[in-house]
C-alpha cells in the first residue's frame, strides 16, 4: 500500500482522504501501523519502525503526543510507576521520558516525507492538538478515552483535518453524541470500533459493530483498532465494511514497555496487508460468475446422462435406461425430463452420452418430463456400487 495512491477530489459522504490518499467502500484498506511509545525515546528507533512499516505496506505511521502535566493530575504524574516497564520512578517521569517533541517530531515529518508514508499523531489534550495543528499533521487520531470529551472533540474538528475516533470502552450513546458534536462541524470522520483491553479477549471484540457504525453512520468510514493478538481479526472488520485498521507495531515483542506483546512484529503486519488486499479484490462485486479457470474442474467433477445399458435403436427410454456419471462433458443431468419418454433414432452402447440429437419428438402420450422416473435415477445410484 505504502503511501497509497493520491487522489484529488474532495472526500464525498461515506469517504475520507488522507495525505491525499482516498478512502472508500472501494479502495483498498488505509492500514495504520500504531507506534505509540513503542520508539522507546529513541529517535532512531522511531525512523527503523516508520522505515519498516512502509516496507510492510502501511499506508501510515502514528505516534501519541501528550503535554504531560497538562493531561495527567499532580497524584497521578507523581506517583510512584517502578516496575519492568518503567523509565521513570514516577509515572511523570516514565512519560515524559518517552516523549518527542518539536524538533524530533519536525525530523520525523521529513523523514516520512522522504521514505513516502503518511504520519500523524494521536492529541491526548488541546497542548497537544495545538503542538500536531501547528506542525500541519494531515490528521488526528482521538484515544477511546476521549470520546466523552466534547470539548476537545469539537476543538479538533475546528481545525479542519481528517478525524479518527477509536470507541474502546464505550456505549452507542458515547459514540452518537462525540459523532453529533463533531460532524456539524467537520464531517471528515471515521469512527472505529475498538475493545480497550491490553491485548483484548477475541469473544469482547465485537466485531460485528463494523457494520452497525456502516448502517447507523453512512455518512463517515468505518473501521478497526485492533488490540487482539494476530492478524485474522483486521481482515475479519475489513469484510463487515471496516476501511481503516490501526495495529499496534512493534521491531520486537520482547522489548521493554507494556504494548510490545500484543503488537504486530513486521513480518506479521506484512502478511496482515498482504491479505487486506487480497480480500479487496476477493470480494469481487457480489455478481456470481464461472470463470475460464473453473471449466476444467467443472467437466472433471460435473456428470452427463449416459446409457445405463445397450439401448437398440427405437428404445423409449425410461429412468432405467439412464445413469448420471462424471465427467460432465456431455448432457447435464438438469435435462434428464427432457430425455425420458423419447424414443432412440440410433442404438447406443452401455456408458456412452446420450445428446438431444439422438431422440425422436415425443408423441403426444409420452410427451414431458416424468418426475417420477427422474427420481428413480436418483434412487437407482444411490445403491450402485462407486
Amino acid at each position: 500500500m505504502g503511501g497509497g495512491t493520491r487522489q484529488v477530489r474532495k472526500a464525498m459522504p461515506g469517504e475520507l482522504t488522507i495525505d491525499g490518499t482516498l478512502i472508500n467502500q472501494e479502495s483498498d484498506c488505509y492500514v495504520i501501523a500504531e507506534i505509540g511509545h513503542n520508539h522507546q525515546g529513541d529517535l532512531e528507533t522511531c525512523k527503523k519502525m516508520f522505515l519498516e512499516a512502509h516496507n510492510c505496506g502501511c499506508n501510515a505511521v502514528k505516534l501519541q503526543k501528550r503535554d504531560n502535566k497538562t493531561l495527567f493530575t499532580a497524584e497521578g504524574y507523581n506517583r510512584l510507576y517502578d516496575n519492568r516497564n518503567s523509565y521513570g520512578t514516577t509515572y511523570g517521569e516514565h512519560r515524559e521520558f518517552l516523549e518527542f517533541g518539536r524538533d524530533e517530531y519536525r525530523e520525523l515529518q521529513e523523514y516520512a516525507r522522504e521514505i513516502g508514508v503518511t504520519f500523524f499523531a494521536t492529541a491526548f489534550d488541546f497542548p497537544s492538538a495545538n503542538f500536531l495543528a501547528e506542525l500541519d499533521m494531515p490528521a488526528f487520531k482521538l484515544a477511546s478515552g476521549d470520546i466523552k470529551s466534547t470539548p476537545l472533540l469539537a476543538y479538533i474538528a475546528q481545525m479542519g483535518k481528517p478525524m479518527i475516533i477509536s470507541t474502546g470502552a464505550a456505549l452507542m450513546e458515547d459514540v452518537q453524541r462525540a459523532y453529533d458534536t463533531i460532524m456539524p462541524i467537520n464531517p471528515q470522520l471515521c469512527i472505529m470500533q475498538c475493545t480497550a483491553g491490553y491485548p483484548a479477549e477475541f469473544e469482547e471484540l465485537d466485531l460485528g459493530v463494523v457494520a452497525t457504525y456502516t448502517e447507523k453512520f453512512p455518512e463517515i468510514v468505518a473501521g478497526y483498532s485492533g488490540h487482539d493478538n494476530g492478524i485474522s481479526m483486521p481482515l475479519a472488520a475489513y469484510i463487515l465494511g471496516a476501511r481503516v485498521i490501526e495495529k499496534h507495531f512493534t521491531l520486537n515483542h520482547t522489548w521493554k514497555g507494556t504494548d510490545h506483546a500484543f503488537s504486530l512484529e513486521p513480518i506479521g503486519m506484512r502478511k496482515m496487508v498482504r491479505d487486506l488486499q487480497r480480500a479487496r479484490v476477493a470480494v469481487g462485486d457480489g455478481n456470481k460468475k464461472c470463470y475460464a479457470s473453473e471449466t476444467g474442474a467443472g467437466i472433471k467433477m460435473g456428470k452427463k446422462i449416459v446409457a445405463a445399458r445397450d439401448l437398440p435403436k427405437g428404445t423409449l427410454i425410461s429412468a432405467d435406461d439412464l445413469l448420471l456419471k462424471s465427467p460432465g462433458d456431455g448432457l447435464p443431468p438438469y435435462e434428464m425430463g427432457k430425455v425420458i419418454g423419447r424414443s432412440l433414432k440410433v442404438p447406443v452402447a452401455l456408458d456412452s452420452d446420450i445428446h438431444m440429437d439422438m431422440l425422436h419428438d415425443p408423441d403426444e402420450a409420452t410427451s414431458g418430463p416424468n418426475a417420477a422416473d427422474t427420481a428413480a435415477v436418483g434412487d437407482r445410484q444411490d445403491v450402485r456400487p462407486h
